[in-house]
């Protein structure tokens, strides 16, 4: 049996999508297909039954899956612990962020690390979804959200504070009604697939009433409407720095976030995935004044 051929099968039973799969793999659809028969071919028995729905995994297929996932783990590990082996910087290192941190933070910062490690070439996955660490989904994570299982190496790097913001006109259109900062605002938010990110649950904690004017999937986007006088919204300190944004709700009356830099503990010896995380640590995080740790501010 080929673990290709496994891969194939894993991607089509998490996503139950012969579409999404392909394109997580990066194969076309008809490759995917073809392993899928390849693999029920040499097993004898039909894996899925297809709809014009999705893919639904059969009682045979719900077995194999189980297999198939410990084949996984143990390749994965493998891959981990062949990879934590290298003794110089050299290589592609995978770093899971959002949005805003990559092109905010990382990216202007990375000439430097270029020019020290010219040998790295860093691959920038950025979504406000956890990627999946145990799975080589990212060799290394900068977080606002703390990993809470997993055989990883977590170091709090920053420390994120929060205000509430509208444009200079906006505020101005609209004043605060009955002595609540939201009060006769509109507001911005998050949608029900991010609600447990920090700025959507204060919101939802200390303002379950408040008007939404704009519903959005990324911070870029809520600035964006900030910015084009649509409401308020909940935005980190460091990101207003050159915008003409009034502070309606200051830090004080708001809550902070630690950042978070998160490995799997097999890649922690890695000389490349060690100079990407002590770069972003201490070039990065702690001279950014916004951002550094309290204890070094």
């Amino acid at each position: 049996m080929d673990w290709n051929d496994l891969r194939y099968f894993l991607a089509v039973a998490r996503t139950g999508s012969l579409t999404l799969a392909s394109s997580n793999l990066g194969a076309s659809q008809s490759t995917v297909s073809r392993r899928i028969a390849e693999l029920e071919k040499s097993i004898g028995a039909s894996l899925f039954r297809r709809h014009q729905t999705g893919y639904f995994l059969t009682d045979t297929g719900q077995e194999v899956l189980r297999h198939a996932e410990l084949v996984e783990d143990s390749v994965m590990a493998l891959e981990r612990a062949a990879a934590g082996l290298d003794r110089s910087p050299v290589g592609t290192v995978r770093l899971a962020t959002s949005d805003n941190l990559a092109t905010d933070l990382v990216i202007p910062a990375l000439p430097a690390f270029r020019e020290r490690y010219p040998g790295i070439c860093l691959e920038i996955l950025t979504s406000t979804a956890t990627a999946e660490l145990e799975r080589r989904e990212a060799d290394i994570a900068l977080r606002v959200v703390r990993p809470l299982r997993g055989n990883l190496k977590i170091r709090r790097v920053g420390h994120m504070t929060y205000s509430v913001y509208g444009s200079r006109d906006y505020v101005e259109r609209h004043p605060a009604q009955s002595g609540e900062p939201l009060g006769g605002r509109y507001a911005i938010a998050w949608d029900a697939s991010h609600a447990h990110l920090p700025a959507a649950t204060w919101l939802a904690r200390e303002h379950p009433g408040c008007r939404i004017a704009m519903i959005t999937t990324s911070l870029a986007t809520q600035i964006a409407a900030v910015r084009a006088g649509l409401g308020l919204a909940v935005i980190p300190d460091f990101l207003t720095v050159n915008e003409d944004f009034v502070r309606v709700i200051p830090p004080e009356r708001m809550f902070s976030a630690e950042v978070w830099l998160v490995t799997h503990a097999d890649l922690a010896a890695s000389a490349r995935i060690r100079a990407l995380a002590d770069f972003l640590c201490v070039e990065v995080m702690q001279r950014n004044r916004d951002l550094r740790l309290p204890e070094l501010a």
